[in-house]
């Protein structure tokens, strides 16, 4: 049956003023266009059999992602071809900057405007944002804080270190405002809790998605602060909930912390030098936890806005150039105070690390945790470190910093776009623990890797990253590196069937047989089937092959003879 609608006589219609078309237009239409974007949900976390998932639109969600500049979204105009570099390289998320000194130039007076236009343009071209709040803390200094907070050191006293100055391991001079003066902490809080408050009232589709807390907090110069205030928060007691939560978690803390309590016979009451001693591993546990207080307190203030997922990040240490705290930001969320940061931090979600080091599997062990979900906000471009961190660790996210520079991002793009093509079967087998990684030269993962898979596998050669440009440098600026190290992902999306990638090496189905290869293209972001692979491309049915540089996306399906 059939409804037929009879047209108005083209005489009888009735004009209507185009002011009241478009109010029409608007009552009609803009309720429903709030109502789904106030029933939006947050951005949040979620636990999913053996991983945590960032959860975006209602969906798991894995940042591709960049980190810009430290300066670049100061300048909209600068920004505007970046936006298209990023697109056309395959990011789904840029790690971008909130600047308090952009932001509240003058006490008590926000503008918004560099922030707001960072986010419209983000959403323009549609991208997810990560925003760093630079507010007390940006590398150990206080760069970023406002004129008005610079010049008062009265109202907002500064760091004091034996010799008066706060050096760095390279011999810059840096300044910074003491983490035991109650004013800074308030006003920093203050205006961080404005910035989400503007978000929370701007952006009701949730374009920024996590946010992080300072930057590389810490001090230079010696291991803790020895302001007046400083020195009376040492002859104070440990707080009891430091104590009892190490008493609780005796069994689990870093070794870096066991050993150091343990040296004064983990005692469980008494000021800070009776407890931990007196030298440089003592005072880096009393600034940790002075910073992770702080920095809690800017976070909650923060999330009563707007509970967005947040964390901070932390410059690596010890390192071999820089061995003791003090020479890298004391302080700091590095590995070794991770309990003390958890503990003491517990509005922040997860804390990450600035992974420039040459063993990067190392640095990922030390902070993917059960209690502390897995992010790269910083490193330098590796395509095989990406794969190690999704494939083996299930992070949330990775992301090169300095991506709107002048790197050479051909490899980074090329893995994006196999990344992001994937990533529905990736987050959708990781909980199970069905997706699987091997590195070139990493003995231990090949080993694993052949056991869960039943793929035997051959890497193309020994090729070792190359050094730094700078010999000794702890931070690696993009493109320094040259990593062509062989890696292989396979996710198990079937019985007997596998979703393969990789470059630089060949497998053989060593329990089974291959039945069928299939080549898979990226397509505009999906998945299309190519070419039936068969005879010399798999070794007459006997291997797959994975050459070159390029991804390489096949699936194979393999059966087991009865």
């Amino acid at each position: 049956m059939s409804t037929q609608v009879s047209k108005p006589n083209q005489r009888s219609r009735v004009r209507m003023p185009i002011q009241c078309v478009c109010l029409f237009v608007v009552l009609c239409v803009m309720p429903g266009l709030l109502v789904a974007a106030e029933d939006r949900p947050l951005p949040h976390l979620q636990a999913n059999g053996k991983t945590v998932q960032l959860i975006v639109d209602g969906k798991p969600f894995l940042m591709l992602s960049g980190e810009l500049h430290n300066s670049s979204a100061s300048s909209p105009e600068y920004m505007q071809p970046v936006w298209k570099k990023l697109v056309e390289s395959n990011l789904n998320t840029v790690i971008g900057t909130a600047s308090w000194e952009m932001i509240e130039p003058v006490e008590g007076q926000f503008d918004f405007s560099s922030v707001d236009t960072e986010i419209g343009d983000a959403r323009k071209h549609g991208i997810k944002l990560v925003l760093i709040w630079f507010g007390t803390w940006k590398s150990a200094s206080e760069s970023y804080v406002p004129f008005w907070v610079k010049s008062d050191p009265k109202r907002f006293p500064k760091t004091k270190t034996t010799s008066g100055f706060q050096k760095t391991a390279w011999g810059m001079t840096f300044q910074s405002i003491s983490p035991f003066g109650e004013n800074i902490i308030t006003a920093d809080a203050k205006a961080f809790r404005a910035l989400m408050r503007h978000i929370r009232n701007t952006d009701p589709d949730h374009t920024v998605i996590v946010v992080q807390v300072e930057n590389e907090p810490g001090m230079f110069g010696d291991s803790r602060d020895r302001s007046a205030m400083a020195e009376a928060a040492w002859q104070k007691s440990v707080p009891s909930e430091l104590l009892k939560y190490m008493t609780d978690h005796r069994n689990t803390l870093t070794p870096q912390l066991t050993k150091i309590w343990s040296r004064q016979g983990n005692k469980t009451s008494g000021n800070w030098g009776e407890v931990f001693g007196t030298d440089n591993a003592a005072g880096e546990i009393f600034m940790a936890w002075q910073l992770a207080k702080d920095v809690d307190a800017v976070a909650q203030a923060g999330k009563s806005e707007l509970r967005l997922p947040m964390f901070t990040n932390g410059w690596l240490g010890p390192l071999p150039q820089m061995p003791e705290p003090g020479m890298y930001p004391s302080g700091g969320p590095v590995a070794g105070m991770l309990d003390i940061w958890r503990v003491g931090a517990p509005t922040l979600d997860f804390v990450s690390p600035n992974a420039y080091a040459p063993d990067f599997a190392a640095v990922m062990a030390q902070y993917a945790r059960p209690d502390n979900p897995l992010f790269v906000p910083e490193t330098y471009i590796s395509v095989p470190n990406l794969f190690w961190a999704v494939g083996h660790h299930a992070v949330l996210g990775y992301s090169p910093f300095g991506i709107d520079g002048d790197a050479h991002l051909d490899a980074l793009s090329s893995a994006y776009e196999a990344m992001g093509a994937l990533a529905p079967e990736i987050l959708k087998h990781q909980p199970q623990g069905e997706v699987m990684v091997a590195i070139e030269e990493n003995d231990a993962s090949i080993h694993e890797f052949e056991e869960k898979t039943g793929l035997s596998i051959k890497f193309a050669g020994d090729k070792k990253p190359a050094t730094a440009d700078q010999p000794g440098a702890a931070a690696m600026p993009p493109g320094s590196r040259k990593d062509d190290r062989g890696f292989a992902l396979v996710i198990h999306v079937k019985p007997n069937e596998y979703l393969v990638t990789g470059r630089g090496f060949a497998a053989n189905p060593s329990r089974s047989h291959l039945r069928s290869v299939e080549e898979l293209l990226v397509e505009r972001g999906q998945l299309k089937t190519g070419r039936r692979l068969n005879g010399d491309e798999t070794g007459n049915g006997n291997v797959i092959n994975f050459d070159g540089a390029a991804i390489q996306l096949m699936r194979v399906i393999t059966y087991t003879e009865q």
